[in-house]
């Protein structure tokens, strides 16, 4: 159900358009090239295919991505980011760099921790 503020207040715009568990990371898969259903399945290995279907769906009515279907056998699609989904670039950048500000502040609480940076380039080299 969606908030009476929706399109009123823009935090609660904001969040609304961007809910989800999987929202950010498919929106960050989506930020460097157009990208397959299988693939981002493949990327995002814990979430299921209808949770996948689900939140592109929600993406797409909420404008952010876009689905391009190929006329050819067998069916081709391809999800990317619309130009308001461009506009979330920033945002997602400043996400990263607070978790990662986050990560070290979690490893200051406990020294036994993995190092932030390090964790940093295993994920860019696994997942993202």
């Amino acid at each position: 159900m969606e908030s009476k503020l929706f399109g009123q207040c823009p935090y609660v715009t904001a969040q609304t358009v961007v809910q989800g568990k999987w929202a950010i990371l498919i929106l960050h898969d989506l930020s460097k090239e157009p990208v397959r259903f299988n693939t981002l399945l493949r990327i995002l290995p814990s979430m299921t295919h209808a949770t996948l279907a689900r939140q592109l769906k929600q993406l797409q009515e909420y404008g952010l991505i876009v689905r391009k279907e190929y006329p050819q056998i067998p069916p081709k699609v391809e999800y990317s980011l619309s130009e308001l989904g461009q506009e979330f670039l920033p945002t997602l950048d400043a996400f990263h760099q607070f978790g990662l500000k986050y990560m070290e502040y979690l490893n200051n609480q406990n020294p036994s921790r993995p190092d932030p940076a390090q964790s940093e380039s295993e994920m860019q080299t696994n997942l993202h």
